[in-house]
């Protein structure tokens, strides 16, 4: 029959001495060491048995930042760019993962394998290429510590502030032709978006004067072609409208009337 003389806890910090009690706990307030590695060891028949308690002591960051690198002001449509995030002192880094998000989708993660216990700084790096379509866009980062079934749930995450993407890209228009039949509430609209914002001009042998709106008003417009021209500074863009009169060219409401009724009267004299 084994002769049990005691247990007790071996530990830099909060070592507990042998006692014969059946069941004691390893406590300590305050840990001041990263790589401290407690054991808990009993003593029978001139035998000592001893079982390392894992520990994982973590940290937040201090902080965590995103920028761009080497850039500064907008963005060029199609250019590609690199933004970093620097995470500021955390532990363990290899239970770090930093999320990249556009907006509230994920779109990219780095993972970090360093085996350090103690707290250290470290850097993600993430690639793009905005398009039109980014301008406005926001960028942020997160430092998350995945310590796994045993840590804390939620996981603890730190999120950097948003980065505003603006990105400048040429006008362009959905359709590089219109054509439109000439009536009493005639509108030409070339509006269009870019960024920055475009400026216009309109050409045409029917226009005598230069205007540099973005939508031709005029009921008395003549049939022909007129050409409107956005431009800033990524580029040029041009739209041509194509003015034809009603006359004879398009069905109205009141010929296909006519027409109709023409038919009718027809069929009645041919069955009489």
């Amino acid at each position: 029959m084994s002769h049990i003389k005691g247990m007790g806890w071996e530990a830099s910090e909060g070592a507990v001495p042998m006692t014969r009690d059946r069941l004691i706990t390893w406590r300590v307030s305050e840990l001041r060491e990263w790589g401290i590695e407690p054991s808990c060891f009993m003593s029978y028949n001139k035998t000592q048995c001893t079982v390392n308690l894992p520990v994982t002591i973590y940290k937040t960051p201090d902080s965590v930042s995103i920028s761009t690198v080497n850039h500064n002001g907008p963005m060029m449509e199609r250019n590609q760019y690199e933004l970093q995030c620097d995470v500021l002192n955390v532990a363990p880094v290899q239970d770090l993962t930093v999320n990249w998000y556009k907006g509230q989708t994920l779109v990219d993660q780095t993972i970090f394998t360093d085996t350090i216990k103690t707290p250290v700084s470290k850097t993600s790096k993430l690639l793009i290429r905005p398009d039109r379509a980014d301008d406005g866009a926001q960028y942020w980062c997160e430092a998350k510590l995945e310590l796994g079934e045993e840590g804390p749930r939620p996981p603890p995450t730190a999120p950097s502030k948003t980065l505003n993407v603006e990105v400048y890209y040429k006008p362009k228009h959905s359709s590089s032709t219109e054509t439109i039949y000439i009536n009493e509430e005639l509108t030409l609209n070339c509006t269009v978006k870019a960024n920055p914002a475009p400026t216009y001009s309109w050409h045409s042998e029917h226009l005598k004067e230069t205007i540099s709106s973005s939508v031709l008003r005029s009921s008395t417009l003549s049939s022909g072609i007129y050409t409107c021209i956005a431009t800033n500074s990524q580029g040029t863009d041009s739209k041509v409208f194509i003015l034809k009169s009603t006359g004879g060219s398009r069905p109205t409401f009141w010929n296909v009337l006519i027409f109709s009724q023409l038919l009718v009267a027809s069929r009645f004299i041919f069955l009489n």
